[in-house]
């Protein structure tokens, strides 16, 4: 037999109508209301969560309560599109790798490219040498020049002592230069329909590249660059999936504070958010910072494995959103809000961060050390009870926007299109 289920008024009921309403709580009430908006509904984002949220206060909202509006787009259907050879030029390593790499999207690469294999395409890296990738993989490599249908190119900039040495030279990474290879052969020789993922906003706005007919950027960034497509960080579905807030909000967590990730360009946003809370609070930073000295009340400690990041967001409270002033201007986020929030660590956000509000709740928006440091003891006081549970849910059902199945979906999308747009030429591989 079916259940039927109650369905919330149109429009939803609102906190502010609600006297006396937690602020842990007045966050989900508010993810939720987002939801309505999209077209999402609880067992949706349950799908997604693999939890039950439960009876909400004031019968707001229950795991059954639908919220998808007539019309959604969630119900359109588009006919499946036609399987494309796929080159794949990435910076970095496939796996957990080794610590000593600025390398983000290690984080999701893999899960992206078995995401766009099961839709039906095949998926061909193209690195300067497949001997690096080394042999515990699965993937068809080719470091010459094969027929491809379409290309997507990771973003690469040059790293003094790394990818800027002579090719041969001890330490030399070929990358930039594979990548100029690529760029040449295919986008700019053959027409081929290309994606430049440019996951760290070092592509310049002015780039011609941004103007050829074949070519696509795509860009981290939930404010992106005109003409510039949004492919955020990708959460894994099933990590996802798997994050119960009630189990997360009842772990011991040790340290109130923590930071896991290198400095690049994060010091103005350390000095001012950081740093303070840091000298009222135990905590630790994890990564590579060259200027540590200039904080000698601060607990550095070095590099670690990137799959270390876990169990440091596993032991903690809190952490900060740190950003790079470009980042923030254009509300691109990298993996670390993911790792955080599946691991219960909860995320400070700056709130001069572009469209905060959609990153993550209001509730934990500060706008300097001070707001850190109340926001920090507000989290110890309310730490385990119901009101932390909502804030972790909360948290989550920001994250769904992020989820990997829609990012890849955008980058096929976007393939797709330049495919008609601007077919490849004919020619052989090489």
């Amino acid at each position: 037999m079916t259940a039927s289920h109650p369905v919330l008024a149109d429009p939803p009921p609102t906190v502010a109508a609600r006297p006396a309403v937690d602020p842990g709580r007045q966050a989900l009430n508010t993810a939720m209301a987002a939801c309505y908006a999209e077209g999402e509904t609880i067992r949706d984002l349950a799908d997604h969560t693999r939890t039950s949220y439960g009876t909400v206060h004031h019968g707001l909202v229950n795991e059954n309560v639908t919220l998808r509006p007539k019309g959604s787009r969630r119900n359109h259907h588009r006919d499946p599109a036609p399987p494309l050879r796929i080159g794949y030029s990435m910076w970095g390593p496939l796996t957990s790798g080794i610590p000593d790499t600025p390398d983000d999207s290690r984080a999701y690469r893999r899960g992206v490219i078995d995401a766009m294999q099961a839709a039906g395409n095949q998926v061909v890296l193209l690195p300067a040498d497949c001997r690096r990738l080394g042999t515990g993989h699965r993937y068809r490599c080719d470091d010459k020049l094969p027929d491809l249908d379409a290309i997507v190119i990771e973003g690469q900039w040059p790293l003094p002592g790394r990818n800027t040495t002579v090719c041969g030279h001890d330490g030399h990474h070929c990358d930039v230069h594979r990548r100029q290879e690529l760029l040449d052969h295919y986008t700019h020789g053959r027409r081929t329909p290309t994606v430049i993922w440019d996951q760290a906003r070092q592509l310049p706005t002015d780039d011609p590249l941004r103007l050829l007919p074949q070519v696509r950027v795509a860009e981290n960034a939930l404010c992106p660059t005109a003409g510039a497509v949004t492919v955020t960080v990708a959460v894994p579905d099933r990590l996802l999936a798997q994050a119960d807030p009630a189990e997360l909000a009842q772990r011991d967590r040790t340290l109130p504070l923590v930071y896991v990730g290198d400095q690049h360009e994060r010091h103005t946003a350390f000095a001012r958010y950081f740093a303070p809370a840091a000298a009222a609070f135990k905590h630790q930073v994890a990564g590579n910072w060259p200027t540590q000295l200039a904080w000698p009340h601060v607990t550095f400690t070095g590099r670690c494995q990137y799959d270390k990041a876990a169990d440091i967001h596993s032991s903690a409270l809190a952490t900060v959103l740190l950003l790079p002033d470009r980042y923030a201007a254009a509300g691109h986020l990298t993996s670390q809000l993911y790792e955080a929030v599946t691991r219960g660590c909860l995320p400070l956000t700056p709130a001069d961060i572009a469209v905060a509000d959609q990153i993550t709740p209001t509730e934990l928006h500060v706008h300097d050390g001070a707001d850190v440091i109340a926001k920090l003891r507000w989290l110890q006081h309310i730490q385990g009870t119901r009101e932390h549970h909502y804030l972790i849910a909360a948290c989550l059902l920001h994250l769904r926007r992020y989820r990997l199945s829609t990012q890849v979906g955008t980058l096929l999308d976007t393939l797709h299109a330049l495919t008609k747009r601007a077919p490849a030429t004919s020619g052989t591989s090489r």
